[in-house]
Formats: C-alpha cells, sequence, structure tokens
C-alpha cells in the first residue's frame, strides 16, 4: 500500500503554516513591528472621520498639517514654472510670452535645462546637481556658513530623510533614539517598524515646551541603564505637536550634549518658515554648531531636514524636501547614497518644487512682487491665527494652551473633569480620546489626541492646526466652544 504524502501546497489553506485563516498577509503573519507602529495622525479619529464625511456630514481636517486642504492657496509663480516644466511644449507656443510672466519662463527653461530636457527621466539618487547647488546656497544665506552640495540628498518629503537616518542607526532593538515627548509619530512608528527603541525625553511645558537638559541628562541615563546604545536624538525644531521656537542657547546646549555624549543630532526643522513672534526666530542647529566653534564644528554628526510641505507653499503632495549631513563617516554616507539609490530618485517634481523654495524670485522683478505679496499676506494671515487659536482655547474651562510660537499646530491641555475621565475608562478609551471623538462626532472638527504624540502621564491634551482660513476660522471657533460647553456641563464634577 502507497502512503500519500501530502506537500504544504496540497494542504487545506487553514493547516499552511505560512498562512492564518488561508492568508499569508493576517496580521498575525506579518512583520510583527509593523503590526505595533501607531500613526495618530491618521488613526482611529482620522478613519471615524472618513466614516462621517461619507455619511454625508460636514468633516474640518485639521488633524494633519495639510495647508492646502484647509484653502491655503499655491504660490502662483510657483505653478506656474512647475506647469511649464510639464507641458514644456509651452515654452515653444507663440503666445507663451502672453501667458506666462517672463521670469518664469526664464527659471522653467533654466530648470529644464537641469534635468535634461525630460522630467520624467531618472535622476541622480541624491537629485541634480544645480537644485542641490541651489540648496547649498539658501543654506549659507540663511547661517553665514558654507554647505556643501555633496552633503546634501533631495528627498521625497523630510520623511524619507529621517527614515534614512533611523534606518541607518537602528542595528537591533538594544539600540534607541532620543525623542521628545511630545513628538511627531513619524519617530516613534519608524523606529518601531525597524525594530529599535524609542528613548523618550519631556518638553517642559510650563516653559513654553522648551527642551530641559536635565530631563534629557535623565533620559539617557536611564535608557543606558536598561543596556540600550542610544544612537541619537532627534529635536523638532520649531516644534510639532508643540509649537515652541527654541533659541540659540537652547540649541547649543544640545549640541554640547550631543559632543560629550557622542550622540548624532537629528534636526527637523520643517517648519522653519512659520515663524510668527519677531523676538523668537528660527535659528537652525548647524548654524549654531558652526558658531560655537571646534571641537563641536567638526565632530558632532548632524542631518538637517526640511521639506517643501510647510512654510508658505503648503506643497504637502508635491513629496520634496531636503536632508544635509554634516560630519558623518565618509563611508556613512556613502552607504545612506546607497540607501537612496536603492530608490532609484526622488521624484522631479517635487526636486523642481524644493528649487522653487530655496531661489524663490527677487522681490525687485514683476513675478517677484506678486510671488511676495501672496507670500506675506499668507504669513501674516498664519500669524493672526495662531492668535486666535490660543485666545480661544484659553477662554475655554478647563484648558491651557501655550502660544504657537511656530509650525502649524496647537496643543492645548485639557483639564477634564473627574466624571468625564470615568466615562473615558467605561468606553474603553484614553480621556483624550474620549474628548477628541465626542468633538468629532458632534462638530465634524478632526483633531489628534495627546496620547497619538506622547504626553507626561496623567495630562490630557489635543493637536489641532492653525490652518482653517480667515473667513472660516470664526465659525471653527464658535464649533469648538459650543461643544466644549456642552461637554463642561455634562461632565462637570
Amino acid at each position: 500500500m502507497v502512503r500519500e504524502v501530502v506537500t504544504e501546497a496540497q494542504a487545506p489553506p487553514a493547516t499552511r503554516p505560512n498562512m492564518k485563516d488561508g492568508k499569508v498577509t493576517h496580521p498575525d503573519m506579518m512583520n510583527a513591528n509593523l503590526v505595533k507602529a501607531e500613526y495618530a495622525v491618521r488613526g482611529e479619529l482620522y478613519n471615524r472621520a472618513q466614516d462621517l464625511a461619507k455619511e454625508g456630514k460636514e468633516v474640518i481636517y485639521t488633524n494633519v498639517g495639510n495647508p492646502q486642504n484647509l484653502g491655503q492657496q499655491p504660490l502662483t509663480f510657483n505653478r506656474e514654472v512647475l506647469a511649464l516644466l510639464l507641458a514644456p511644449q509651452l515654452l515653444e507656443h507663440s503666445q507663451v510670452a502672453n501667458m506666462f510672466p517672463a521670469e518664469a519662463i526664464a527659471r522653467a527653461k533654466k530648470l529644464l535645462a537641469g534635468f535634461g530636457g525630460r522630467m520624467g527621466a531618472y535622476t541622480d539618487a541624491r537629485g541634480i546637481q544645480p537644485i542641490r547647488e541651489e540648496v547649498a546656497a539658501f543654506i549659507t544665506a540663511r547661517d553665514g556658513h558654507a554647505a556643501d552640495p555633496e552633503n546634501i540628498f533631495l528627498t521625497d518629503g523630510a520623511s524619507v530623510g529621517v527614515k534614512f537616518a533611523l534606518q541607518a542607526l537602528i542595528r537591533d532593538a538594544s539600540d534607541g533614539i532620543l525623542c521628545p515627548i511630545p513628538q511627531y509619530p513619524l519617530y516613534s512608528a519608524t523606529i518601531t517598524m525597524l525594530g529599535g527603541q524609542l528613548v523618550p525625553y519631556y518638553l517642559d511645558e510650563a516653559a513654553d515646551w522648551d527642551i530641559n537638559l536635565e530631563s534629557l541628562r535623565a533620559a539617557l541615563a536611564d535608557a543606558r541603564a536598561r543596556g540600550l546604545t542610544v544612537r541619537a536624538m532627534a529635536f523638532i525644531n520649531p516644534g510639532n505637536p508643540t509649537g515652541q521656537v527654541l533659541d540659540a542657547a537652547n540649541l547649543a546646549d544640545i549640541v554640547k550634549f550631543a559632543h560629550e555624549e557622542g550622540l548624532m543630532l537629528l534636526a527637523d526643522e520643517v517648519y522653519q518658515a512659520n515663524i510668527y513672534q519677531d523676538d523668537k526666530p528660527f535659528v537652525s542647529a548647524r548654524k549654531v554648531m558652526y558658531d560655537l566653534g571646534e571641537p563641536y564644528a567638526s565632530s558632532v554628526e548632524l542631518a538637517s531636514f526640511h521639506t517643501v510641505s510647510k512654510g508658505i507653499l503648503g506643497e504637502c503632495g508635491l513629496r520634496g524636501g531636503y536632508v544635509e549631513w554634516l560630519n558623518l563617516h565618509p563611508g556613512g554616507l556613502a552607504e545612506l547614497y546607497k540607501t537612496a539609490s536603492i530608490n532609484l530618485c526622488p521624484n522631479t517634481v517635487g526636486q523642481a518644487t524644493v528649487s522653487l523654495m530655496v531661489n524663490p524670485p527677487p522681490r525687485d522683478g514683476a513675478a517677484g512682487a506678486a510671488y511676495w505679496a501672496q507670500h506675506d499676506e499668507s504669513l501674516a494671515s498664519l500669524r493672526r491665527r495662531a492668535h486666535v487659536m490660543t485666545d480661544a482655547f484659553n477662554g475655554l474651562e478647563g484648558v491651557t494652551c501655550n502660544f504657537t510660537e511656530g509650525a502649524m499646530y496647537s496643543f492645548p491641555r485639557l483639564h477634564l473633569p473627574a466624571r468625564a475621565v470615568e466615562a473615558a475608562k467605561a468606553a474603553g478609551k484614553a480621556p483624550d480620546t474620549f474628548y477628541c471623538l465626542e468633538l468629532l462626532q458632534a462638530t465634524g472638527i478632526v483633531t489628534v489626541p495627546g496620547t497619538g504624540f506622547g504626553q507626561v502621564p496623567g495630562t490630557f491634551h489635543l493637536r489641532t492646526t492653525i490652518l482653517p482660513q480667515e473667513d472660516v476660522i470664526s465659525h471653527f471657533v464658535d464649533k469648538l466652544r459650543a461643544f466644549h460647553e456642552e461637554f463642561m456641563a455634562k461632565y462637570r464634577d
């Protein structure tokens, strides 16, 4: 009698070891680090908002810094140049001079030459040389210290540059990255997906969310005591979700700390154009590092990230950005180049938009005058809205909110009544998640609870953008105020 041998391929799907419920892609069969990763900016609240929108309800998406989605207009000059780049036949049209400003035509021709006349072709993995030179010139002018285009990689938004750095630094589960709490969950999610450990250090809410050096040292010592090898320190300036702007003294402390402790610095500076206080200008980490001189200027390893998604461009969907690497080992920089090469190249529209960000038209030209009028009014409007949102939150019972000095967010603290905390517990939700879900259901306003960013235990927050346009922001504030009054009346102790 011949015994039949059943191979895995012939076995019923339910018994195959690489499947569950007949699927290879069952979450239990997937990369465990991917399943553990969380990204609250587009988590439970966002998914519920999508459902409400399908039901025909008004939804206001203030959960993510997406300026154009809430009405911010793209800069006209930039879009004119991009139109010509993507439809270069227009450059040969007899009426092109009547359709586009001379400056836009000249800029498009120059950029197109840099791309070899073809926007649809692959480029160098770091982006084309002429744009990297423009980025270097922008950094040099901003900081007063020369930048080398060979240290600059163009990327599909700043997020890709952050991922390049974390992928290079995290070797196994014993490697940790110091991250601010609250933090933008790109960091926590990526660190989890790469199998590393997030090492939290708490920002000081009572001091306008500054970085407290003693807290930083304590977090590092605790991580090392637990056997972790801490490789780098990330910080966000201006802050997300907190909106603080770090001054030069605070940044100098960070640079010295990194030098003393042998850490790489990851400087997330994507909101550098979003500054709302004249007495707190943006200062880059690299400028402070070079201003300090030796030994810091030549020893501290630094990655600085920037993007076209924020500022006054707000071109989130075009996915353009850059990272500048400083003081890296030459072999390490070569490995990062290899990493970028695996992605072939950053998208060319994003590259061109980076060029337009770092090299805008001069103010004294016809196109430049229109560009800067649009730019300056957009920034002034954001400044006004920063005050409107801060004042609105501070006018609510049981809410305190630091002023949004920069970036695009308010991050108020919710001092919730005990009855609200108990109701949240009964619903199986964190208290601030419970509040945000109730707010969404009642008003259609989509926010992100503080739990999605991290916070001091026992405190509750939410993040909202300041991006609703001025013609609707009073409507937004009225809906928020009416909801909060009803919520507090319902749960007041």
